[in-house]
């Protein structure tokens, strides 16, 4: 029982000073939240510069690649061949009808 008390009079003898109160109540999250942060911020630019610059689709969102721009081709599918060929096909054989 004497170790006991004599532990409790420790405590109670002791008080926190303006610099205790300091570091605990405001240093302490400070830093925890920038040591956050910061890891954050490390995670961010590690997963920047290894995957996620090479996705096209962060690209285009963020301007990093310029989309080039290829004339398109007069015939394009296979529909368009179609159609022009058939309406070649109808132009020659209404003017061979006007000519007789």
């Amino acid at each position: 029982m004497d170790s006991s008390s004599s532990a409790s009079s420790s405590y109670a003898g002791h008080s926190l000073s303006y610099y205790d109160y300091l570091n605990l109540l405001f240093l302490r999250p400070i830093l925890a939240i920038t040591f956050v942060f910061s890891l954050l911020l490390l995670g961010w630019f590690l997963a920047w510069k290894l995957v996620l610059v090479h996705v096209p689709l962060v690209q285009e969102i963020f301007g990093l690649r310029k989309k080039p721009v290829k004339p398109k081709p007069e015939t394009r599918r296979r529909l368009t061949r179609f159609y022009n060929s058939f309406n070649t096909q109808n132009s020659t054989s209404l003017w061979e009808e006007g000519a007789h």
